[in-house]
Formats: C-alpha cells, structure tokens, sequence
C-alpha cells in the first residue's frame, strides 16, 4: 500500500531520491541492490512515475542514515512558500510566478531552487546592509529617497530589458518597417522626405540649422524640439542619415506615443529616470528600424554574408549602425545570425552591450583584456577578427573595429569608441570574415572570460585581480607570470 500524507495524498518524492542518491554517489543499479528492490521500480520512484509505499519509504530512510521526515510533503510546502515569497519580490520580477511552474522547479530541480534562495537571502542581507550604509553617509532618509539610492542604475535596468527581448522589439520593428515602405525612403535622401512626414502626419515643423545647438544651450545637441512651437530643431553638421535618425526618433515619440507607453510599462519601469530612458531607447530602435527595414536589410545581408561595409554602401549609414541592426534580426520565423554586439570606449568601460547569444558580459568591472575589441585601438580603423572560447568552451567568432564620432572642425569634440560583433563559432561560415577558417578545428582560439572578477581560469596571465569569492593561495617561495593564484572549484 502507498505510503500517504495526513492529507491522504499519495507520497511521490522521485527528485529527493535522485538528490539524496546522487549526494552518496550511487547509481540507480546500486541503490536498487542496497533496497532489494528492481531497477524499473527505482527508475519509476525517481520519475514520479511510482508513489512509494510505507516499506520502501522506511528503507530508503535507513539507505540514506536518516528518518522519513526527510521525504515528508512539508519540505516542499516549504520550499514552494519561500519560493513565491521571493518571486514576488518587485525587485525581482514585474509579476508573480504561477504556482504550477514553482512546483514544476521543486520537483524537477530542487538543488537550484535551494541556490537560489541561499542567493535571495544573501541579497536581502546585502541590500539591508547597503541602506544602513546609506543611512550612516546620508543622514536618516525617508523610505522613498532611500529607494531611489538603491535603485538599479536606470541604463542598466533598460539595457536588461531590451536583453531580455532578444534586442528585438516585434510591434516597434513592424511598424518602422511599414513606414519606411509606404514613405520609400531612399538611401542618402531620407532627410527631406522625413521633414514633409512630420509636416504633414504631426503638425511639426523640421529645421536643420546650427541654432539646434546654441538655442538649446549644448553645443554638442543634435536634436531638440520645442512642444509649445511644435518645431523640430536637427543639426545641420549631421549627415542625411544622421539627420533622418533623429527626425525619426520624434516621430516615433509623437506618432507613436501610445505603442512606446505600452514597451515602457511592460518593462515595468517605476523610476520616471528610468521611464524616460527607455521611451528614448524605444524611439530610438524605432529610428534605426526605419532607416533598416528588417526584411531588406536581411535580404542584404545574407547575399552579401554580413559584409558591413556593402550594407553600410547600401544603406548609407555608419559602421556602428549596421552592427547594431544585425544584433536585432531574431524576427520569428525570419532570424538573422544571432550575434552579440558591443561598444566599448579606451578605459574598456562598456557603453552599449546585447545579445542574442550565450555570450557572457561583465556586468561589473571591465571587460576581458584578451577580447580583441580592446586592440581595435592600437590599429585604428582595421577590422580584426578573432575566435575566442569562454571558461565553459563555448566558442565565438567576433570581429572588431574603432568608429569615431564628432568632429566637424579642428578643435571640436570627438568620441573614439571600439565595436564589437560576433557569434558562435557554429555560425561562423555564414560570415564573409570567417572565409579560410576551420570552424571545426579552428587554429589559434584564444581562450577569453566575462571578466577579471567572475572569471574562474586559474592559469591566466592577463588577470588584474582575483575573482570574488576565492581563496588565494599565498605562497612566497615560488612566483610565476600568473600573478594570482586561487584554488580552483
């Protein structure tokens, strides 16, 4: 007879009896000897196939040196409450988990569960610990300004975001998609079609002249519209591309008002900073999927194999834009190459990063210095190329170039910024930069990480600093290139 829970419930407890199995390092084959029991019924318990009956639950018990309320229900009521109580955490998530799918990581996964909240707990700590420390340098603060200190930096928080979509936002994209055919923007002589748009769908007048600088007070300006006026005021030292983004970016935020509403609450955003920087980006992917259309420039790109420099001639826009565009082709049904995308100034502070792929950022300190994008800088202007392999093996072929923005004139400001592009390495033949590589057996993989801190390679020469959480190994008498040394997991 199956054992039962004072509920009456049959007693099924298959994922604690693969833990506790897996804990003693026995096979299913060892366990069913030691129970006297086949390895089908074993096989069958530790599937939830088989509830367990009041003998097998008191052997299994015996088997693994403790009492049966190790496999009581109560553990996983446990378990599910302190679950949902840290998923509903707003910090966290905008909306709560669904019962079913909580019990479904108990049961199937209950060693990563246990992680995760021993993680939630040490964060809890840690954000009670950082608001005493605000407090001390601070003075006392009300609950609303301490939030706000504590808060995630607003990019930060709109860059997860866009992460989170693939970089693809589906309703934004069709519809710049749509404008740019019904308006058949051309290459090179977008500008002055876009200024008639916005005359006549907004009401607003464009002009391009210096003043969009001095009037606003910012000489680096590129774009400022005046509400009361309903005027538009571009700088005229931007290109005909340039000018039909920042145009673009307008219309996308008048006429397109309510669609970039429904992005920003979907994100969730509840700092009005944070809000405002994601309508921005919202208008702003929006611009740069008008001036791409996504089938065209899919289309292009993989008749030319993702040569940048014949999308940029096609499409008369900058290297940066380009690279950025095919970060976002993940259109169900219609994807590009999934690549990842990254810019990156000369300190290796990282300025702009997404991916469609399992490629891992730093999201504290900097950037692998074994990352080729960080020696784009000592050979402006080249592209190079590179086949890199993460801590665990997986393999990525990136490229990468400076680009410089600004100028105009000798002693105006100028922006040196290195970009980024890659893949995995499975992918890799689809690019006319990999042409001559063995993506089977590639020559030359230089082994890279998501950075110093988080890294766990033991043997490299390159670190700046020891990874949190290891113990070093001090040691004297004996000093190598590797500068520090940490016992390895």
């Amino acid at each position: 007879m199956a054992a039962e829970t004072q509920s009456g419930r049959k007693l099924f407890v298959g994922p604690r009896v693969r833990r506790l199995r897996e804990q003693h390092a026995l096979s299913q084959t060892a366990l069913a000897e030691r129970l006297a029991l086949s390895l089908s019924y074993i096989s069958q318990i530790e599937s939830n196939q088989r509830p367990v009956t009041a003998a097998v639950l008191l052997k299994l018990a015996e088997a693994f040196g403790g009492d049966v309320s190790q496999f009581a229900d109560d553990t996983d009521k446990r378990l599910l409450g302190e679950l949902d109580c840290a998923l509903q955490d707003r910090t966290l998530r905008n909306a709560p988990v669904p019962a079913p799918q909580l019990a479904r990581m108990i049961e199937q996964a209950p060693e990563l569960v246990d992680a995760f909240l021993l993680l939630y707990q040490r964060h809890q700590r840690m954000q009670e610990d950082y608001a005493q420390t605000i407090d001390r340098f601070y003075g006392e603060l009300g609950d609303e300004s301490r939030a706000q200190l504590m808060a995630p930096l607003p990019h930060e928080e709109v860059r997860d975001q866009f992460n989170r979509r693939n970089n693809y936002i589906d309703r934004l994209d069709r519809l710049a998609e749509q404008l740019a055919y019904e308006t058949m923007l051309a290459p090179g002589a977008r500008a002055a079609a876009l200024r008639e748009l916005m005359r006549r769908d907004c009401g607003i007048e464009v002009v391009v002249s210096d003043d969009a600088r001095g009037r606003a007070g910012d000489e680096s300006a590129l774009r400022r519209y005046e509400t009361t006026r309903r005027r538009l005021w571009v700088s005229a030292q931007l290109s005909d591309a340039q000018q039909a983004f920042q145009i673009v970016t307008q219309y996308a935020l008048v006429r397109h008002r309510d669609a970039i509403e429904d992005e920003v609450r979907e994100g969730g955003y509840a700092d009005p900073a944070t809000q405002g920087l994601a309508r921005q980006g919202f208008a702003h992917y929006f611009a740069g999927a008008t001036l791409l259309p996504y089938q065209q420039v899919l289309t292009v790109a993989r008749e030319s194999r993702y040569d940048i420099e014949r999308l940029q001639r096609h499409f008369h826009v900058g290297f940066e834009t380009v690279c950025h565009r095919l970060s976002t082709l993940q259109r169900p049904g219609l994807r590009g190459v999934p690549f990842y995308f990254v810019r990156i100034d000369q300190a290796g502070n990282i300025s702009k990063r997404q991916s469609a792929t399992a490629f891992h950022f730093a999201r504290h300190g900097g950037a692998c210095p074994l990352w080729q994008v960080h020696e784009a800088f000592s050979q402006p202007g080249r592209l190079l190329t590179q086949v890199a392999e993460m801590p665990d093996g997986a393999r990525f072929f990136g490229i990468a170039r400076t680009i410089e923005r600004g100028g105009g004139g000798y002693e105006a400001r100028r922006k040196l910024f290195a970009i980024g592009l890659g893949c995995e390495l499975s992918h890799a033949r689809e690019l006319v930069y990999a042409d001559g590589l063995d993506v089977a057996a590639p020559r030359g993989v230089v082994p890279i990480g998501p950075g110093c801190r988080v890294c766990p390679r033991t043997d490299c020469v390159q670190r700046a600093f020891p990874p949190a959480g290891k113990k070093m190994i001090a040691d004297s008498d004996s000093e190598s290139l590797v500068s520090y040394r940490f016992e390895a997991d």
